[in-house]
């Protein structure tokens, strides 16, 4: 049987007002039919990672992670296909089934027979000149499916696609990813090398960027809910990232991880334009959004005590619930 033909450098683009279940199932299920199919991307018996963005536990009314219901509609769309789906992520504060249950899908997701695992257990790689620990889950997966959320940020300027693949770094008991901020954080461009060079070694099948309300001002975790009201899907990451930036009004001149990308010579060439399939707009599709004032990339040796100390805390409070709640 012939596989379908996947669009390599197309995004599709679907407009979606709001978080409305069966709106988000149709407009994810109709943004996999513009780039060919679900079976360009996984296939029955397959174990697919879905990696959203999960980074502390709160609420779907901040749009600090992936909204629960993209989350949903994307494991169901998997499941509904034969394979396997799996939820994973290393927040940088809590576990993924914290931040899942304080997003009210814990339980969706185990009746719908989904995983939900931490990106543990790293395999040391070179990468961009450095040794980086990479989990085992995410690298054992037959396919993953990359689940962001549409932010400024405030060391980056902006986080589309590219980013959200760093939360695969597993390493130092789950502190790797604040380390490489100190270790690597005052060369900007070799940071980025870094992060482009974990996605290129995780090789998502495809990117789904969640736009429907997005994050401005102080991301990724202290910025506002802004509406935007797209999903934005696509093969390759920098065509993703192009087109997130021309929704928001930003120019990818001035984000340092496309600036890079353009460099290394990762996805489609600056001067091409993007085949957008699907929906339109007139650019910006959202006007006056906020950036983040940057902030310094590198984090202080004090910032890296302050994170494990924060974390150790939201552990033990976890720890102490389940305790609680099992007694």
């Amino acid at each position: 049987m012939a596989m379908p033909e996947k669009h390599e450098h197309a995004v599709a683009l679907q407009r979606c007002r709001s978080y409305n279940p069966q709106q988000v199932h149709l407009a994810i299920s109709r943004q996999l039919e513009l780039l060919g199919g679900a079976d360009c991307f996984f296939q029955k018996g397959q174990r697919v990672l879905i990696k959203p963005n999960l980074i502390v536990p709160k609420g779907p009314d901040m749009p600090a992670q992936t909204h629960p219901e993209v989350i949903y509609a994307m494991a169901k769309i998997v499941k509904e296909a034969g394979a396997f789906p799996v939820v994973g992520d290393s927040p940088a504060w809590s576990t993924p089934a914290g931040c899942l249950k304080v997003l009210g899908i814990d339980q969706r997701l185990k009746e719908l027979g989904v995983e939900i695992v931490n990106l543990n257990k790293p395999v040391r790689m070179k990468i961009a000149r450095v040794s980086v620990g990479i989990s085992r889950v995410a690298l054992e997966a037959d396919a993953i499916i990359n689940l962001p959320k549409l932010k400024a940020h405030q060391q980056l300027g902006a986080t589309f696609a590219f980013k959200n693949m760093y939360g695969c770094v597993a390493g130092l008991a789950g502190k790797e990813k604040a380390y490489w901020h100190f270790a690597r954080g005052g060369e900007v461009e070799s940071f980025c090398r870094m992060i482009i060079g974990i996605y290129q070694k995780l090789n998502p099948v495809l990117n789904i960027i969640d736009g429907i309300v997005a994050m401005e001002g102080q991301g990724p975790i202290n910025g506002r809910p802004r509406e935007v009201g797209y999903l934005v899907a696509g093969t390759d990451p920098t065509a993703c990232e192009r087109v997130c930036c021309d929704l928001v009004g930003f120019e990818p001149a001035d984000l340092p991880l496309l600036v890079t990308a353009g460099k290394m010579g990762v996805g489609i060439p600056t001067d091409e334009p993007i085949s957008i399939v699907g929906d339109t707009f007139t650019k910006p599709a959202c006007s006056n959004f906020k950036p983040a004032i940057q902030t310094p990339l590198r984090f202080s040796f004090g910032h890296i005590c302050k994170s494990i100390a924060k974390q150790c805390i939201i552990l033990l409070k976890n720890l102490f619930c389940s305790r609680k709640g099992d007694a």
